[in-house]
């Protein structure tokens, strides 16, 4: 292997920086100009739009990526006394949520190729209190969901990552009985802030809908069918997700080189790997995740973390596991040992990826991956 450059970048480079252009700045200054800054046309525009493109009956716009997880759980009735088994390896808004609705997260051991939840464990631990299974789709490769519907319990999918992915030809989004997008900065599809609930039940998305928005008759008569919660996603930033919308292709196709352009980098260097991605699947290429064996690659994770951005490269951890963090940790004393995640937690790190990155911005944290790998593990 060549030796890598010797200069580092003058200036930070971002770990995710969202890809915004004149398009979106043009679209909320026409939707500030309509009058509409909270739920309106554009709010409707999107549902719809969303919909049709996952393939679902139903998409419903709110809040957050957290607000959609919150209240399709609520709308499948979770409450105190339930269990929702989910994954260890995803931000803690995933467990939070359970905790929201007065029920207990179960946490079970994910795979090792891919650290999505794993589901042989997922079905030792089913039980008559389970009143849900909550799957990640890890970076954007969708979890392995045929063994998770098989089991019974209804399947709540968190596809914060996952916009453009499909499952065995299936499109995410229609497949479970609900599936919940975020919207948030750093997504595929960027608005700042917002989540998207999909769903095939006509039920359950009226359920959601009582509870995301007061119900409203004519006039200064209204009326609401239940004490729901304040979620509703504004217009201002619904014109946002319809010009990222616009935009998916696009930047898969800056992301399909970026992430090729890795792997050929990551493949020459000993100790340095990504996560599995499953030629089945469509991912999402959310996200570009290695783990770092510290005994080949020459030094720990936070190290190598701590190196580049020496060398002005920003990196990200996805994720530490939500079990051993305080409040789980402190909350649920009992919860036994899970091997896989946690070792997972302690090799992790995210390089930079993002649309909004230039080759030249990639080609960059290659070199400065090389340079530490090189001063860490000696060269190959």
């Amino acid at each position: 292997m060549a030796a890598p450059p010797s200069t580092r970048r003058e200036t930070f480079l971002s770990f995710q920086p969202p890809a915004i252009g004149e398009q979106e700045v043009a679209a909320v200054a026409d939707t500030l100009r309509s009058g509409w800054l909270t739920t309106g046309p554009r709010a409707a525009e999107l549902e719809r739009r969303f919909a049709e493109y996952v393939g679902a009956r139903h998409a419903l716009a709110v809040t957050s990526g957290t607000a959609a997880l919150h209240l399709a759980l609520v709308a499948l009735g979770v409450g105190p006394g339930d269990e929702v088994i989910t994954t260890p390896i995803t931000w803690p808004a995933t467990a939070n949520v359970v905790v929201h609705t007065g029920a207990r997260p179960v946490f079970a051991d994910v795979r090792d190729s891919d650290l999505n939840i794993d589901p042989d464990e997922v079905a030792r631990l089913v039980g008559r209190r389970t009143k849900a299974i909550l799957p990640v789709h890890l970076a954007g490769q969708p979890a392995d969901l045929d063994p998770l519907l098989e089991l019974g319990p209804p399947v709540v999918e968190d596809a914060a990552h996952a916009v453009e992915a499909a499952y065995r030809g299936r499109k995410i989004g229609a497949i479970s009985e609900a599936t919940c997008f975020s919207l948030y900065a750093t997504k595929n599809v960027a608005a700042g802030e917002g989540g998207l609930i999909t769903t095939n039940s006509d039920a359950l998305a009226r359920a959601v809908d009582d509870h995301r928005i007061m119900r409203r008759g004519s006039g200064s008569r209204y009326d609401i069918a239940v004490p729901g919660y304040k979620a509703n996603l504004s217009d201002v930033l619904a014109s946002i997700a319809l010009c990222q919308l616009d935009k998916l292709e696009r930047h898969r196709d800056i992301r399909l080189r970026h992430v090729a352009a890795y792997d050929a980098a990551v493949a020459e260097l000993d100790g340095i790997e990504p996560l599995a991605r499953d030629p089945r699947d469509t991912h999402a290429l959310h996200l570009y995740v290695v783990r770092i064996d510290p005994e080949r690659a020459g030094a720990t994770r936070d190290e190598y973390q701590r190196a580049l951005a020496e060398e002005m490269i920003g990196t990200s951890i996805h994720f530490l596991p939500v079990h051993e963090l305080t409040a789980y940790r402190e909350r649920y004393p009992e919860q036994p040992p899970l091997p896989v995640a946690e070792r997972a937690g302690r090799e992790v790190l995210s390089l930079p990826l993002s649309p909004a990155h230039t080759d030249a911005d990639v080609a960059d944290a290659i070199a400065a991956l090389r340079r530490v790998h090189d001063r860490f593990a000696g060269g190959s």
